[in-house]
């Protein structure tokens, strides 16, 4: 699904990325809604690290609430848009393999179509 207004890089959200935030708490989503924002608007997110291990240009943006973790993977560099590869909530201190390997996997797909 793309989401796009003129003055803003659109978003595109691939597999259940979309999803996943949508049926997190709401602030949660605010939080991550506001960081993507940023990201559109072609500022960095005020809580993020590169996630080279996934791809060339992925980043992590890290929210914070209630107590939990909430992460987001996107990729900016290509032209087009931002693609949202993937979202969970992280529940121990090391993210786990298998949620690395899906934004791998879905980021790897993307590539060979840009």
């Amino acid at each position: 699904m793309t989401v796009e207004r003129s003055d803003l890089k659109p978003l595109e959200w691939l597999g259940t990325s979309r999803w996943v935030v949508h049926n997190w708490p709401k602030g949660a989503r605010t939080g991550t809604g506001s960081e993507l924002l940023r990201v559109q608007q072609g500022e960095e997110p005020s809580n993020w690290k590169p996630m080279t291990t996934v791809g060339e240009g992925v980043t992590e943006v890290r929210v914070s609430y209630d107590g939990n973790q909430y992460r987001v993977l996107y990729v900016a560099k290509f032209q087009k848009a931002i693609y949202v590869l993937h979202a969970f909530r992280k529940k121990t201190q090391k993210t786990p393999k298998w949620e690395l390997e899906l934004a791998r996997r879905r980021y790897n797909s993307l590539s060979e179509t840009q």
